[in-house]
């Protein structure tokens, strides 16, 4: 599967960034891609990112519903997106009460989760495998019983939390990069953060444009990283 070519907005010319210390990233087939279902929040970007690299460590493409332009039905988005990914990854570590009024806790992620688990059972052809993490052990026999008998990654709320929830997930992977791998592909991708989002003029990660440039340039230093 190909990356897409960027959408609106300014072309990236493959992030030809280079006197801003950003490699430009080479086009590469990869296998499979991985759904990313995770909290949209300012404090959870630093797993964010940790996913994004560690997910492009295994050669894989990670997607997200925010790469794709409004003008549908979110929910169809999510049901589209499912359908192209061989596997997915849902951060249910965002349980308790957010702070604005009201005061509710997120259910965003164990509804997209449930989606994929019907879409897996129920769909004909349909070859996906989905994975749970949180942040709290033991916390999901408690605020999803339903997922009894099935092991979430732990991680901690920490970057080397996810890498090693990540390692378990894909240990069938033919590619396998390290942890210490994976950090220097993090570490190359966080220095360039304010270039990414200044050009994209934005204000979180949690854009289509800024997660986008975030993938290629996650591949491009896997590439260079995990030979």
């Amino acid at each position: 599967m190909e990356r897409r070519a960027p959408t609106k907005g300014k072309p990236t010319n493959r992030f030809a960034l280079r006197n801003e210390g950003v490699p430009v990233a080479k086009s590469r087939q990869l296998t499979a891609s991985v759904f990313l279902n995770i909290p949209y929040d300012r404090k959870f970007e630093r797993l964010f990112l940790a996913y994004i690299c560690g997910v492009s460590a295994y050669g894989l493409i990670p997607r997200a519903t925010v790469e794709i332009p409004s003008g549908t039905r979110r929910l169809d988005r999510i049901l589209g997106l499912l359908k192209t990914c061989r596997y997915s990854i849902h951060d249910l570590s965002r349980v308790q009460l957010d702070n604005r009024k009201p005061r509710t806790p997120r259910f965003n992620m164990p509804f997209e989760l449930g989606l994929t688990v019907a879409l897996e059972r129920i769909s004909s052809g349909f070859q996906h495998e989905w994975y749970v993490c949180e942040s709290v052990s033991l916390r999901l026999m408690k605020s999803l019983s339903d997922l009894n008998g099935t092991d979430p990654q732990i991680h901690g709320g920490t970057v080397n939390g996810v890498f090693e929830g990540i390692c378990n997930i894909f240990v069938r992977q033919n590619r396998q990069p390290t942890v210490q791998q994976m950090k220097k592909i993090y570490r190359e991708v966080q220095k360039r953060l304010p270039i990414i989002t200044r050009r994209a003029g934005a204000q979180s990660l949690y854009t289509a444009r800024v997660f986008q440039d975030l993938c290629v340039l996650a591949s491009d230093f896997a590439g260079e990283t995990i030979r």
